[in-house]
């Protein structure tokens, strides 16, 4: 007998469909959808099958707006940016499209992506030219299904991959690998560069995100992970970056110390883009430029150890660098804060109260310090005629003391200022 000629993967058309030019339509974009997923496409494919094959434009989104695949036009794109549905780092404001927002003659509509009660993402439809029709609203919740599966499946993949590359980093991290060669070998294989200037970003969920059960906390700080993932890629594809239970690592290249302070900063500001759409507020620790692979573990210590400061001394949403700890790490071995609200007062007097004309003169005080007394530039930075400013130091030394001819009491003044920050 000869062998059976194998049958390619035709689904069947729906029934009732052969007439009927809408469910035609549904039922090319489901076979075109699921040809993706058994062809092992993205979400860049499927947006653009489902936009061509609907005529409309298409953008699937995290649950908290940020970009995965995108199927826009730059006119659609620059529409969107002007009735601020997507903010500055290109973040969809997926909580203003809850109900179907009206764009020219058409409108936006916005699919919750699933899967076994579970929300993955979003997809974004577009059609500037018309309304979106209820079939088309049908077309996209299969979309969104097909979506969802492929999105799990990628999430197992990167679950596995972040189990294997957080084992490596952490060894590297506590200077346990031993040999060097071995570590580049294959933390290369992984697209990092190791071996070259850098900081080490730890970055951790505020204390609020840990009030709510372990499953919801579990998602924020997933979302939050894929976030720093993503933000790292786009800086430069060869940063490291992995996810742990509590924190998030990221390893980014710095060619001079003003840069790595520079970089920090706007990874930050990428990564918590204007805090809508569900985003949790957070804290991050910078170590200072390292050298290459040996200065990680000393730099992830660093890290670590701002980071910690910055939750002890702050309410939250803080970017502290190891080199700026200073009077903070101080600080933050005093457990009892009651004690400090005492020295703050015995200090600063007047200044210590919760009133807008004492908030100013503190204002004016850490100016003063910070240009060690320099009129002429403190009157430039606070926007001050310089005879007002002679009058305000006059009124700080009436209440505080000699602080232009005392450098003890500017120093106590100095601590308790930062005082004050953390007490309050």
């Amino acid at each position: 007998m000869f062998p059976a000629k194998p049958v390619a993967f035709e689904p069947e058309p729906m029934r009732g469909a052969e007439g009927d030019p809408e469910l035609l339509r549904i039922d090319a974009l489901h076979t075109a959808l699921t040809s993706i997923v058994l062809d092992g496409g993205n979400l860049d494919r499927i947006a653009g099958e489902t936009s061509r094959l609907l005529e409309l434009e298409v953008l699937f989104t995290t649950t908290d707006g940020r970009q995965w695949a995108n199927a826009l036009t730059d006119a659609t794109t620059e529409s969107l940016s002007e009735r601020e549905l997507l903010d500055m780092t290109g973040r969809a404001r997926v909580e203003r499209l809850a109900h179907p927002v009206g764009v020219h003659d058409g409108e936006i509509l916005m699919v919750r992506v699933a899967a076994g009660g579970v929300e993955l993402g979003r997809l974004i439809a577009v059609r500037c030219s018309g309304p979106i029709r209820p079939a088309d609203v049908q077309a996209l919740e299969r979309a969104a299904a097909v979506a969802a599966l492929l999105i799990t499946r990628e999430q197992a993949v990167t679950a596995v991959e972040n189990k294997y590359q957080g084992d490596l980093l952490r060894d590297v991290l506590l200077g346990r690998t031993g040999d060097e060669q071995y570590v580049l070998h294959h933390t290369g294989g992984f697209g990092w560069d190791l071996q070259r200037p850098s900081v080490v970003i730890v970055a951790m969920l505020d204390r609020d995100s840990l009030t709510v059960d372990e499953t919801q906390r579990r998602r924020w700080h997933e979302r939050f992970a894929a976030g720093w993932r993503k933000v790292a890629q786009e800086t430069d594809p060869a940063a490291a970056c992995v996810d742990y239970s509590s924190e998030v690592v990221t390893i980014m290249p710095a060619a001079t110390v003003d840069e790595a302070a520079e970089i920090v900063r706007q990874a930050t500001r990428d990564v918590a883009g204007d805090r809508g759409g569900g985003r949790r507020p957070f804290s991050v620790g910078a170590s200072r430029r390292t050298e290459g692979l040996h200065d990680l573990p000393e730099a992830y210590m660093q890290a670590r150890r701002a980071l910690d400061v910055a939750r002890r001394t702050s309410e939250g949403s803080t970017i502290m660098h190891f080199d700026e700890l200073g009077l903070h790490r101080l600080i933050a071995l005093i457990d009892r804060t009651e004690e400090l609200r005492t020295y703050v007062v015995d200090v600063l007097g007047p200044l210590a109260e919760d009133t807008e004309e004492a908030a100013g003169l503190r204002t004016t005080l850490q100016t003063l310090l910070d240009t060690n007394f320099n009129l002429a530039q403190a009157a430039r930075e606070l926007f001050f005629h310089y005879n007002t400013l002679r009058y305000r130091l006059s009124k700080l030394e009436r209440l505080l003391g000699p602080l232009t001819t005392n450098p003890r009491l500017r120093l106590n003044v100095a601590v308790a200022l930062q005082a004050y920050e953390f007490a309050h």
